[in-house]
C-alpha cells in the first residue's frame, strides 16, 4: 500500500511539473516585461514651443493609470516612463537612449513629431527595439521592408493625398489645381500622394506648385502666386499657423477656389478661429475620427466612456480638445495589441500583433472605419470621411473613402 501510495504522490508531482513547465514555455519574455509589469517608454514636448502636444503624454499616463486600476493587461501593470524632449531631435536621441539603455524599456510608444522619430529610427531598429504607433504620418515610418520595427498610428500623409485624388477626380473633374505645402517631408507627402492618386492626370490638373519653409514670416506672396496662375481648386498641405495666413489672404483676394485643407491644419481653434470662422466657411478636409463637441455624438457609447474616463483620471485635461481624444485613441489600440500579446511579451510578438490588427473599431472612429494591419502594410488608419466646415463646426458628408493604392 505504501508503495502504491508512493508511486501516486510521484505521478501527480511529476504532472504538476510537467504542466508548471508547460505554462512556464507558454511565457516569453523580453527585457522590460515580467509576470506583473511592461514597461514602456515616451518621449514628449512637455516643454518648448510644441508643448500643446503634452497633453497627448498626460491624456495616455492618465488611460494606462485606468487600465492598472481595472488589472492591467493580462495580469500586468503598465509602467509607462516619460520623459521631456521639448520636440527637439537631439533630446530625443538623448532621451530615447535612456529609455532603451537605462530604463530598459520593452519598447517606445508614440513618440510625438516626424523630427523627432526620425532621429531614432535607425538607432531602434539597429536594436531591434520597436518603435510603436509613432506620432506621425511621414511614409518613411510604414516601410516594413526596410524598418520592420517601425509602424506609425497617424493616417499616412500619402494615403491622405491619395484620398483627396479621389474625391477630386468624382467630383471636380476639370478642376485646375494649385498646390501649397511645407518644404517637409509631410507636405512632400501630401504632394506625392495627390500626384499619386490622380495618375496620368496629374500633368493637366496641377496648374502650380509652389512650397513655403516653416521659417518663413508669411505665405501670402505663394498664395497671390496660385490665384494668378488660374487655379480654381487649392490644395493646402500646410500646418495650422500657415493654414490660417492662407485662409486669410485668399479671402483678402477675393478669390474663390474649391479650398481643401490637410487634417493636420484641419482644428478650429489652431487655424479657423485665428483665420475667422466666417470666411473658412466651405474649407474641405477630412477626417477619420469623432469630434468630441459635434451634437451628433452626444449618446454615443465611446463618447461617453471617454468623457467619464477625463472627469475621474485627467479631471484638469480638456473633454473637447482633439489632441486628448487622439491620444486616448493610440493607448486603446496599443492596449489591444497588448492584449493579443496574450503571455509572449518578446519584441518579435509585440511587432507581430501590431501587423495583425483585424477590424478593430476604437470608440473614437467613424462609424464604418475598422482599423486592419498586415506584415506588409503597416498603415493603422488608411479609410477616411470627407468633411466640410459650416461656419461652427465641420460637417461629414459621402462616403469612407479608403486608399488602396495609387491610380491605375
Amino acid at each position: 500500500m505504501s508503495n502504491r501510495r508512493a508511486f501516486i504522490t510521484a505521478t501527480a508531482a511529476l504532472a504538476f511539473a510537467f504542466s508548471a513547465s508547460q505554462a512556464l514555455a507558454q511565457k516569453k519574455y523580453d527585457t522590460g516585461a515580467s509576470d506583473t509589469e511592461i514597461k514602456i517608454g515616451q518621449t514628449v514636448p512637455f516643454s518648448g514651443a510644441y508643448s500643446v502636444y503634452a497633453n497627448i503624454g498626460k491624456t495616455q499616463a492618465a488611460y494606462f493609470k485606468m487600465i492598472n486600476d481595472q488589472g492591467g493587461i493580462n495580469g500586468r501593470k503598465i509602467n509607462l516612463i516619460q520623459y521631456d524632449d521639448a520636440y527637439s531631435p537631439p533630446k530625443t536621441v538623448e532621451q530615447v537612449r535612456k529609455l532603451v539603455e537605462g530604463d530598459e524599456v520593452l519598447f517606445t510608444f508614440q513618440i510625438i513629431g516626424t523630427a523627432a522619430n526620425a532621429a531614432v529610427q535607425k538607432y531602434l531598429n539597429s536594436k531591434k527595439i520597436p518603435q510603436l504607433l509613432a506620432s506621425t504620418g511621414a511614409a518613411r515610418f510604414n516601410d516594413p521592408q526596410n524598418y520592420p520595427w517601425t509602424i506609425a498610428y497617424n493616417p499616412n500623409y500619402v494615403s491622405e493625398g491619395r484620398i483627396y485624388a479621389k474625391y477630386i477626380l468624382a467630383n471636380h473633374p476639370n478642376a485646375k489645381i494649385g498646390v501649397l505645402y511645407q518644404n517637409d517631408d509631410m507636405g512632400r507627402d501630401y504632394l506625392a500622394g495627390l500626384k499619386s492618386g490622380l495618375g496620368d492626370k496629374a500633368a493637366g490638373m496641377i496648374v502650380g506648385e509652389v512650397s513655403y519653409e516653416v521659417t518663413d514670416p508669411t505665405v501670402d506672396s505663394q498664395v497671390v502666386k496660385l490665384k494668378s496662375l488660374g487655379a480654381d481648386l487649392f490644395y493646402d498641405a500646410s500646418t495650422p499657423k500657415f493654414a490660417a495666413q492662407a485662409i486669410k489672404k485668399v479671402a483678402e483676394l477675393g478669390w474663390t477656389p474649391v479650398h481643401i485643407l490637410d487634417i493636420n491644419a484641419s482644428p478650429i481653434s489652431a487655424t479657423l478661429k485665428p483665420a475667422g470662422l466666417d470666411i473658412s466657411k466651405g474649407i474641405i478636409s477630412t477626417q477619420y475620427g469623432k469630434e468630441p463637441s459635434d451634437p451628433q455624438w452626444k449618446d454615443d457609447p465611446g463618447v461617453k466612456a471617454f468623457f467619464a474616463f477625463m472627469d475621474k483620471y485627467f479631471p484638469e485635461g480638456d473633454k473637447l480638445n482633439t489632441v486628448n481624444t487622439y491620444a486616448y485613441s493610440v493607448a486603446e489600440l496599443l492596449t489591444q495589441v497588448l492584449k493579443q500579446c496574450g503571455d509572449d511579451l518578446s519584441r518579435e510578438n509585440v511587432m507581430k500583433q501590431v501587423a495583425n490588427i483585424k477590424d478593430f473599431t476604437p470608440s473614437f472612429a467613424l462609424p464604418g472605419i475598422k482599423i486592419n494591419t498586415g506584415p506588409n502594410d503597416y498603415r493603422v488608419n488608411k479609410q477616411m470621411q470627407m468633411m466640410k466646415f459650416n461656419g461652427e463646426r465641420w460637417e461629414l458628408f459621402g462616403p469612407i473613402i479608403e486608399d488602396n493604392g495609387p491610380a491605375g
